[in-house]
């Protein structure tokens, strides 16, 4: 059986995740995987992606892996990762478009008249590059990475979950945004676990062993 299955739905290059997922899977098969078959026989599922939301909700659709997305989703450990983050959400402002509904909520840009920081001077967007992300509560995956640990991001847009359980960690830039959500068996992060040096590792090691 795949352990790792990593759905590669053509957007964005999926390499760097899954060579990090095979460096702390322990030899363990990792797939990264256009099969729907694939993903449902598989173990644990992993959701990245890049670029813009309405391209990556149409490539989903066209290549027949929305409904194996949707499946995993219910019931294997699941983590998404970026834009695979924001498509679980209801609704993307990016485009306007609908995402998976699984969880509740919506995706919006950064506003620009707050991106500011402390010290007064203008923040760009896209947000890109290191930032402390402040985990809101205790989760098997942040075992191991100490509270206001650094990751890495590249994105214009963040969740806004509609039930505050959710929120599973949150990241200051200009305003304070959702970083990391959690439910259940699934776990998203808006940052790169796979290019976050140690402590993206850490968290992809504790998911390739979670038990949710």
């Amino acid at each position: 059986m795949t352990k790792v299955a990593i759905i590669d739905y053509g957007m964005g290059n999926l390499r760097s995740v899954a060579k990090a997922i095979e460096y702390v899977a322990g030899g363990a098969k990792v797939a990264v995987t256009a099969d729907p078959d694939v993903v449902r026989r598989a173990e644990r599922v992993v959701f990245p992606g890049q670029g813009a939301m309405p391209d990556c909700m149409r490539e989903l659709e066209t290549r027949g892996l929305r409904a194996a997305v949707l499946e995993a989703a219910r019931d294997k450990p699941f983590l998404g990762i970026c834009i695979g983050q924001q498509m679980l959400f209801a609704h993307s402002a990016e485009g306007d478009v609908p995402g998976l509904g699984i969880l509740p909520g919506e995706v919006v840009r950064f506003d620009d008249a707050r991106m500011v920081g402390a010290d007064g001077i203008r923040l760009k967007v896209p947000h890109m590059g290191w930032n402390e992300v402040w985990q809101a509560a205790p989760h098997p995956l942040w075992e191991g990475i100490a509270d206001g640990e650094r990751f890495y991001f590249v994105h214009s847009y963040h969740v806004v979950p509609a039930e505050s359980a959710l929120i599973a960690a949150s990241t200051d830039y200009g305003v304070r945004f959702t970083s990391a959500v959690a439910r259940a068996n699934i776990f998203a992060v808006q940052f790169h676990p796979e290019k976050s040096a140690a402590a993206g590792l850490r968290l992809l090691s504790n998911f390739v062993g979670w038990a949710p």
